[in-house]
């Protein structure tokens, strides 16, 4: 029997509407793992650019106090913050609220991040290393740092639910488990994940491709739909395609599909659990999206090591009708 949880107990956790209906909807949930994954799904995949607005607006400043009206939200988000106020002084604060002010003038929403366990010095050192990123670049990394946030207040979440403590009281081992999974998602908030040490054992089972992208077209500010997508896989009689020499039946399709309104590709490969190590080339048929475009076509071309089966591979392309820009995404 899982637990049931009602849609303001996910607004808590994330204060975008839409994100808690397709939360409530999905449960109940058998573990805390199943509703991560859920909630990852969603996030990522589910919910439009209006509900990541929405759940950014819904946190306060860094160094200020929540004027959520969701009580549980405002408590978490005090907690959340309890490290960066006590380590702070009124020039650092001080710094801080300039740069805030700095970054909302620029990106258009405010400064995200998830502060649980950073000191003040910290927090600013963040905002001013990514202070220069591209809207459309920061904009996904803040999307990052609030399913952060979410996934440690799911934590929350279910070690406050009635049922689940007194189960846990008079069952030490499952007791156990819950404190493992916090300890686990509490490193996964305050260190930098190392890419080459996930194991199998660690990798919660995927929810979409191992490989995906979406196009964002920056002259006109908005997701690049109805673009044509193709993925392939070098499978040629060299190791690996070299530059200036033909590629001719190097390459296979792995899948195709078209952008949605939101720029995303959908399914361009089967989901599976380990990807196939190798080079892969994403190619966008931008010339018919954009028939007066500089670029007939668009084509990246990546490589995943074996070390990096288990990771998950979003390659976004920012479009512009001289220029594109693309990067490594999670």
């Amino acid at each position: 029997m899982g637990l049931q949880f009602e849609e303001d107990e996910f607004l808590a956790c994330c204060g975008s509407t839409k994100f808690a209906k397709e939360m409530a909807k999905a449960s109940p949930f058998s573990s805390l793992d199943e509703a991560v994954t859920a909630a990852r799904e969603i996030w990522f995949n589910q919910v439009d650019v209006n509900a990541w607005l929405q759940a950014f607006s819904a946190h306060p400043q860094i160094g200020h106090s929540s004027s959520s009206s969701n009580a549980t939200s405002a408590q978490w988000s005090k907690g959340e913050q309890a490290t960066a106020l006590a380590t702070a002084t009124n020039s650092s604060l001080q710094e801080l609220s300039e740069w805030n002010a700095k970054y909302r003038q620029k990106f258009g929403f405010i400064f995200l991040i998830c502060a649980s366990g950073k000191s003040t010095d910290g927090i600013l050192a963040e905002l001013k290393k990514r202070y220069p990123n591209r809207p459309i670049a920061e904009f996904e990394i803040a999307a990052q740092e609030q399913m952060k946030i979410t996934e440690l207040r799911l934590v929350k979440l279910f070690s406050t639910k009635e049922n689940v403590t007194s189960t846990c009281n008079k069952n030490p081992t499952l007791a156990k488990k819950v404190e493992d999974r916090v300890s686990v998602i509490g490193a996964h908030l305050t260190a930098a994940s190392d890419a080459s040490s996930v194991k199998k054992s660690q990798a919660p089972p995927r929810t979409r491709p191992p490989i995906t992208t979406h196009v964002l077209d920056v002259s006109r500010g908005s997701p690049g739909a109805g673009i044509e997508v193709c993925l392939e896989m070098w499978k040629g009689p060299q190791p690996r395609p070299m530059f200036g020499e033909s590629d001719v039946g190097g390459w296979v399709c792995q899948g195709s599909s078209t952008t949605d309104n939101d720029g995303r590709s959908g399914q361009l490969m089967s989901i599976v659990d380990v990807v196939n190590p190798g080079i892969y080339r994403i190619n966008f048929n931008t010339g018919k999206y954009c028939p007066g475009g500089f670029f007939p076509y668009v084509s990246i071309v990546f490589e995943i090591r074996e070390s990096q089966k288990w990771e998950h591979f979003h390659v976004p392309l920012l479009l512009s009708p001289f220029s594109f820009t693309t990067y490594r995404g999670s």
